[in-house]
């Protein structure tokens, strides 16, 4: 889990820092090549027109045309400098957001895909105009100063204008601020709601839960929409009067500068330049509250982020270990879903050596698919242990460990992509490899008779095959690449007596390469092919031991007489 230290988003933060202080260096220039144009007014004035030399104004025509050509061409790599550091940010946090995510998700979190998307968010304001307006609004002042050394009275006309927009955007982040988190919390319920519906589209048309559904999407959908016109009619009113306050200054300025021209305290070149200056102080600031909804947005997406990304880490860094044996052990592991609860499992215990096969079996809600979970390392014994080769499995680092372990689990899930990608996990696709784990899985005549044969798209889930299809497929992933631990959660659910066969050759081909075989079911077949059998009840080991001799018990208990009832009573 280091990897996601390294690419944590404080610390992308502060890797792109120096990008940022380029852009503050692009910043000044732009902001210093944006008094041109109240130069060259002010000399046109003062100089150009009393003196009537052409030649005068054809060279400060070149200088400004030079001067404001090189601030376009500034303002264009600032802009590019920005939206490359904004799409680097999501680029570098990305892989680290989706896997604190997918643990998010085996914490039976809600915020799943949330931090992906305030990446999003923070990248489309980090290379917008709004991150432009805020690297502009720190030279306000200096238009200020500017504007005092051409006339004081200039200069305390453009402070009080400043200051009124000021506090206008004080005054519009106080007015948006908390409706507006608001509607972003009601908007994430909703689309959570929407999104449960589509996983569960077969349950939600078969139950006819649509009109649930929409009512509960409607409820927090229409919470949302209200908060943002509550937040949109604040901002409205206010950059309405931030408009007309920055229209009324500048026509202030231009007045007050025609008394002072009059009065012969200022020339008309600076009253000219003035007014100009005064546009450019006050720019920034009317962009800021125009932006004000993204600004906030990108603020509260910064601050979940830096949340999401302090919490602890599920899984204990660890180290790469050297590839296993297959010596697997379970030592006393309880589990529960919350602290405190009722024990799912309760003190499981086994052991198996390399090259050993076990079939798992009990009744429903024995615990059984808990405990595969449990085998693979993604959930974690609240006590006791899991080990391959003496090695915490939880611990294990998940792109190491996946080396050397194969999981089918009860709820098989494929990903949009080929074949052969989903049987390569996603990874780079080594044929070979990939006909390999077809062949032992017994797909690999049933996936030639496809479209396209590995090369099929299999669309969201697997959403092309049938359900027989994705399973021998899920089978053939987690037998990728040769495994040493391989778990298989009901494997033969959608498999017909063919499938079955097929499988129980797999397995025995795994045993006879020193591969360390578990299998979970409550079909009799699932024992055909294992050195040995536990018996799962009510989270308890029942009987553990060599396959026929818990058959051998299991057959005897089902043939023990049940004693008679008491004369005279009924049926119950």
């Amino acid at each position: 889990m280091s990897d996601l230290r390294e690419t944590s988003f404080a610390q992308a933060l502060a890797r792109a820092r120096g990008s940022f202080v380029a852009a503050g260096g692009f910043s000044l220039a732009v902001n210093l090549l944006m008094l041109t144009s109240a130069l060259y007014m002010m000399q046109v004035f003062d100089r150009v027109l009393s003196s009537g030399r052409v030649e005068t104004l054809v060279y400060l025509t070149l200088l400004a045309a030079g001067a404001l050509l090189l601030l376009a061409v500034l303002d264009v790599v600032r802009g590019r400098v920005l939206v490359r550091v904004a799409a680097w940010t999501e680029r570098v946090v990305a892989p680290g957001a989706l896997a604190r995510s997918v643990d998010a998700a085996l914490r039976r979190g809600d915020e799943r895909a949330d931090a992906l998307r305030d990446l999003a968010v923070l990248r489309g304001f980090l290379g917008g105009p709004g991150m432009l307006a805020l690297f502009d609004l720190p030279w306000v002042p200096v238009y200020l100063a500017v504007a005092y050394l051409l006339h004081p009275v200039l200069g305390h006309v453009a402070l009080a204008g400043a200051a009124v927009l000021f506090a206008l955007a004080v005054a519009n982040d106080r007015l948006t601020h908390v409706p507006l988190r608001q509607a972003e919390a009601a908007a994430r319920r909703a689309l959570r709601t929407a999104e449960a519906g589509y996983r569960n589209a077969e349950v939600v048309d078969a139950l006819g839960l649509v009109p649930g559904l929409a009512r509960r999407w409607g409820r927090d959908h229409a919470q949302a929409v209200m908060l943002q016109t509550r937040a949109a009619d604040r901002a409205g009113l206010v950059l309405g009067m931030a408009k007309f306050s920055r229209l009324f200054v500048q026509v202030a300025i231009l007045g007050v500068g025609a008394w002072l021209v009059l009065g012969q305290e200022l020339t008309a070149g600076a009253m000219v330049a003035g007014s100009i200056l005064l546009g450019r102080a006050l720019a920034p600031a009317e962009q800021a509250i125009s932006i004000w909804r993204q600004a906030v947005a990108a603020r509260e997406a910064k601050r979940r982020l830096r949340a999401f990304f302090d919490r602890p880490e599920r899984r204990p860094a660890g180290m790469a270990l050297p590839t296993p044996e297959g010596r697997f052990a379970v030592e006393d592991i309880t589990f529960t879903f919350a602290p405190g609860g009722r024990p799912v499992l309760d003190g499981v215990s086994f052991s198996l050596a390399p090259g050993e096969t076990l079939g798992i079996v009990g009744p429903s809600a024995a615990g059984k698919s808990t405990l595969a979970r449990l085998l693979v390392g993604v959930e974690a014994p609240a006590r006791g242990a899991v080990r391959l080769d003496g090695a915490d499995l939880f611990a294990w680092p998940r792109a190491d460990l996946a080396r050397h372990l194969g999981y089918l689990p009860q709820d098989v899930e494929l990903f949009a992509g080929t074949v052969a990608e989903n049987v390569a996990r996603l990874g780079p696709v080594d044929p070979e490899a990939v006909v390999a784990a077809a062949r032992l899985a017994n797909c690999h005549e049933m996936v030639l008779r496809l479209e396209n044969g590995y090369a099929t798209e299999l669309g969201e889930n697997g959403a092309k095959l049938s359900g027989g299809q994705r399973q021998r497929i899920a089978l053939a992933r987690a037998l990728y690449g040769a495994p040493r631990l391989v778990v298989l959660d009901e494997p033969n659910a959608s498999l017909d007596g063919e499938g079955e066969v097929a499988l129980n050759r797999a397995i025995r081909t795994l045993r006879e390469r020193g591969t360390t075989v578990v299998v979970i079911g409550h079909r009799p077949s699932t024992l055909a092919a294992v050195d040995k059998v536990l018996v799962l009840a009510e989270g308890r080991v029942e009987r553990f031991g060599p396959r026929q001799e818990v058959l051998e018990a299991l057959t005897r208990r089902s043939l023990r007489p049940v004693p008679a009832r008491p004369a005279g009573e009924g049926a119950r």
